[in-house]
């Protein structure tokens, strides 16, 4: 059973940053795409970016490029999700989610991923 730990949520103030980490258990992270995903109330989920299995291939939704950043930590078999210059319409429950044929692929399709982590809630508000 694959299992995740999500962790790094919280409240921030808009302009601030905050990095949520993905952990894993029982399997190795780097054997696999990795996607972010958020989903706000009444919302669909959404992909908000993900990295492939050797890190060679990511994605970014429009909204946050040059706001987020994925990356993995392969010593600590997790992977982070650095958010920057926040924004309230980025208050959402972040889930993030493997996809086991990652290798050199991604993407936020978040039909194609197969284990999902139980979600840590982000919360930008003065």
């Amino acid at each position: 059973q694959v299992q995740f730990v999500e962790s790094g949520g919280g409240l921030v103030q808009p302009g601030g940053s905050v990095r949520l980490s993905c952990g894993a258990s029982r399997f190795t992270l780097d054997d696999y795409a990795i996607g972010w995903f958020r989903q706000a109330p009444g919302k669909e989920r959404e992909g908000v970016t993900c990295i492939s299995s050797g890190d060679d291939i990511t994605y970014y939704l429009d909204s946050v490029k040059g706001r987020f950043t994925i990356s993995r930590d392969n010593a600590k078999n997790t992977v982070y999700l650095q958010m920057n210059s926040l924004k309230p319409e980025d208050t959402a429950v972040y889930y993030c989610a493997a996809h086991r044929s990652g290798n050199h692929y991604c993407t936020a399709n978040l039909y194609e991923y197969h284990y999902w982590g139980q979600g840590t809630q982000v919360t930008v508000s003065s």
